[in-house]
Order: structure tokens, then C-alpha cells, then sequence
């Protein structure tokens, strides 16, 4: 089977009616079905023979078809087992694509990468579930996988909510995680008519390229994150009573009140007008002054 065909939409009904294929909800499957959307995913990951690719969902392999051509190696990770055969059909010409029977979170990706690359950082593209889009990305972020890029279709609001700053509505822990770890850039919109069957919602595919270091100082990435979560946990309320509340901190109210005036915005400024440099310097005044 040729790629072009897989991106063409009349093929995909075929090959999934000749399997008799049912899609399942409970996955997420939204399949896609046009060659520019699928183009442009391709050369925003930037994939070269050099690159070993790990494939999240590859569906019925139409994508994969394209990465193969382009990667030296792809790994591709697929949970539903009855899409299996259908993928041993679609990617019978391929040498160079090894498929993983599995849900992606229980696999250890840093022994993958280890195994199947010899440890130099990986590039990960897909087509994601969009109800589990958040825990995979920042599982390969948190987990410190050597990861070079991150290239996926996720949810519109979702990939807007990553690459947005302080002072919109969008923006929140997400934002602050993805760019910790992460420079985003939303590559294309993408509209519901463009996936089989169609989602109810705009998608998007966004880049998110890993810094080399973080864009940040700061002591104590956890203290931080617990920081950040608790700050737009309430984010209608001042960042004060909003740390206050949480009760993860061991700092008196004394000591969060004198830590926020520190960045010099007020005792009412709320969390969500901080920026992710802001957050450091607030989570490295808190962690020195629980020590002191």
C-alpha cells in the first residue's frame, strides 16, 4: 500500500472496513486523512536519517508511512491491539519500523531510548489522544526522557494554552510547565473535517523544542511546580491566600506574605499574572527562607 493512498480518505474507509474496524471512544481515535496537514507535521518535526522516532498512536500507520520514509528509525507505540494487524499491513514495506503493543505510560521510554538509540535524545511525533494529551507530554518532560522535540496534534485550546503568557485567560500551570521544559510553536491549525471520524472541537499542531537548559534559575523544581499549581488551583484569589490555602507549604503566612512582596506587585497580585521567571525567584525565596 502505497502512502499516498493511507492519506486519502476512500483508502482509509477500506482498509478499515476490510478489518471490519470499529473505533473505539474510549481512545481517542480521530484518524487523520489529509496529506498537506500531514506534510507539514513532517517538516515542522524536522525528521532526518539520523533520527530515531517514537510514533504515540499510530492508528493505521498513516503518518508512520511518512515518518519511515524520512526517519531512520521509528518506534510506534499503539494500545488498541486490534489495530495491529492492520498495521503489519500498512507497514509491511518498512525495515525500518518496530510497533509496540502497549498504553505509552507504562512504557519506560528512557530504557527505549537507551536500547534502541544509544541514549542520544529522541524525536517524538503523533497524532495524540486528546483526553490524555497533558500526561504523556509532560511524563516525557518529567522524566527527563532525552527527548529533541515534541510534535503533536492536540486539542486547539490546548496547544493556545501552552504557548500563551500572563494576562490571558488561557493561560495557566500548563503554560508554565511546557515552557519550563519546552519553546512552543503552533505550526498549524486544523480543522475537524480533516480527521475520520471528526472530532467535535479545532486542532492544532504545535512544536515544543527542549531547552538545552531551563530558560530559569531555580533551586527547587518541585517547590516550584507545587507553587505554580497551587497559585491557578484558585486562581480567581490573591496569590497569598491562595499558597495559604493550599496547606503544602511549611512557611508561616507571615513568611509567603514577606516572600510575595519580595517581587514587588502588591500583596493582592493573583498568580496569574506571573511570569514563569517570576515563579522562580518566588519559589527560591520561599525554599531559603524554610531553610533559614
Amino acid at each position: 500500500m502505497s502512502r499516498e493512498k493511507l492519506g486519502n480518505p476512500q483508502n482509509t474507509i477500506d482498509i478499515l472496513q476490510k478489518y471490519h474496524f470499529t473505533f473505539q471512544k474510549k481512545f481517542g481515535q480521530n484518524f487523520l486523512i489529509d496529506t498537506h496537514v500531514l506534510d507539514k507535521i513532517i517538516q515542522a518535526a524536522e525528521i532526518t536519517k539520523e533520527d530515531m522516532v517514537l510514533e504515540i498512536g499510530p492508528g493505521i500507520g498513516t503518518m508512520t508511512q511518512y515518518l519511515a520514509e524520512s526517519a531512520g528509525k521509528v518506534i510506534a507505540v499503539e494500545i488498541d491491539r486490534n489495530l495491529i494487524p492492520i498495521l503489519s499491513e500498512t507497514l509491511s514495506g518498512y525495515e525500518n519500523v518496530r510497533i509496540i503493543n502497549e498504553d505509552v505510560l507504562k512504557v519506560d521510554i528512557r530504557e527505549l531510548a537507551e536500547r534502541e538509540n544509544g541514549g542520544r535524545p529522541i524525536k517524538v511525533v503523533a497524532n495524540l489522544p486528546y483526553y490524555i494529551t497533558t500526561p504523556i507530554i509532560m511524563g516525557l518532560f518529567e522524566s527527563h526522557v532525552p527527548v529533541e522535540s515534541i510534535t503533536v496534534m492536540v486539542q486547539k485550546e490546548v496547544a493556545q494554552r501552552m504557548q500563551t503568557g500572563p494576562g490571558n485567560k488561557n493561560y495557566g500551570a500548563l503554560s508554565l510547565a511546557v515552557q519550563f521544559y519546552a519553546k512552543p510553536y503552533i505550526v498549524a491549525n486544523v480543522p475537524p473535517n480533516c480527521f475520520m471520524p471528526r472530532p467535535k472541537v479545532g486542532s492544532a499542531v504545535i512544536r515544543l523544542t527542549r531547552h538545552e537548559k531551563p530558560p530559569v534559575d531555580v533551586a527547587d523544581e518541585k517547590l516550584m511546580f507545587d507553587i505554580i499549581r497551587a497559585a491557578f488551583n484558585q486562581r480567581r484569589k490573591t496569590l497569598y491566600n491562595a499558597l495559604r490555602n493550599s496547606g503544602k507549604f511549611e512557611s508561616s503566612d507571615e513568611m509567603i506574605a514577606d516572600a510575595i512582596a519580595q517581587l514587588g506587585k502588591g500583596a493582592g497580585v493573583r498568580g496569574e499574572t506571573l511570569t514563569l521567571e517570576e515563579f522562580a525567584r518566588l519559589s527560591n525565596d520561599i525554599q531559603t527562607r524554610q531553610k533559614g
